[in-house]
């Protein structure tokens, strides 16, 4: 058995990711683009574990039951940017615009020398912005699980050779070591904050008229090792190859606190990236590439 034959795969036939590589580079786009309209209704079809939760989430949001053509409408938002990812690993150009709120702020660390941490969710061409930070100067490690049919991150991944490195969550246990390593090299880290398969930390907080489970690793990173902590998200806007950024405020510890009030800090923090969030989410509804469950709701309140 190879090695990637034993990782988890991404959803669709096996020769998926190759086909729309293949596509990607040969075909012009506007000739693409129907077909790829036209195979998102039969990954759809064939879908229905992803189609359930797409169905579910979409009804919460749009506060009636979703309609069949806007799940696909979701489904084919995701493979819209997909192939925007494919693009930008061949060597494409995205242009990034960062939106006026809290862009001082942001600025001054991203020019800064000082590692960070860079938090995003799975929501439009947030992805990429792991990526297009190396471009700016820094050397990042990005947080992912390795998956036996991604040639996004592959291609992503050789383009930004040199400059982004890939920390696995396959093997939770080396990866507390890969992260120690990181962060004592200097390393910038780029990481997902939705999912809760692999986090080791969780608390709960206020997001879309629930109190629900989020992962808090990111902040016990910071507090441990005194690194700044901002969000960053992105529309996309794959017609132009373009992403539209919003980004946080940045949390700082304080070294001179203690645990406790910086802790207390970083949960206020995380709640206000959150209505960032929502409010994105609520104005772009198809752009949330969550297919799973929607993160669990608690009857423990909010810090």
């Amino acid at each position: 058995m190879s090695a990637t034959s034993s990782l988890p795969h991404n959803p669709g036939p096996s020769w998926g990711y190759a086909f729309l590589g293949w596509a990607e580079r040969w075909w012009p786009r506007w000739f693409f683009r129907p077909i790829l309209m036209a195979g998102t209704w039969v990954g759809l079809a064939f879908m229905p574990v992803q189609r359930a939760h797409s169905r579910t989430y979409l009804s919460l949001v749009l506060g009636r039951p979703a309609r069949i053509v806007e799940v696909w409408r979701h489904f084919f938002a995701f493979a819209d940017f997909l192939m925007l990812k494919l693009r930008a690993g061949r060597g494409g150009t995205v242009e990034c615009t960062l939106e006026p709120e809290n862009e001082a702020e942001f600025e001054a660390l991203v020019s800064s020398v000082r590692p960070a941490l860079f938090g995003t969710f799975h929501f439009g061409g947030s992805d990429l912005l792991g990526y297009l930070l190396s471009e700016r100067g820094r050397r990042v490690s990005i947080i992912r699980l390795r998956v036996g049919n991604s040639d996004d991150t592959r291609l992503l991944g050789e383009r930004f050779a040199g400059q982004v490195s890939f920390l696995w969550i396959n093997d939770p246990a080396s990866l507390l070591f890969e992260l120690k390593d990181a962060l004592e090299a200097g390393n910038s880290l780029a990481m997902k904050c939705d999912r809760l398969e692999f986090s080791a930390k969780s608390e709960p907080f206020d997001f879309l008229g629930a109190h629900r489970q989020f992962p808090f690793t990111i902040y016990h990173l910071a507090i441990l090792f005194n690194r700044p902590v901002v969000f960053c998200l992105a529309v996309a806007e794959t017609a132009k190859d373009a992403l539209r950024v919003v980004a946080s405020p940045v949390f700082t510890p304080d070294t001179t606190a203690g645990r406790e009030k910086n802790t207390q800090a970083a949960r206020q923090h995380f709640q206000q990236v959150l209505v960032q969030l929502e409010t994105l989410v609520r104005q772009h509804p198809f752009l949330w590439f969550n297919f799973l469950p929607l993160n669990p709701e608690t009857t423990a309140g909010v810090h």
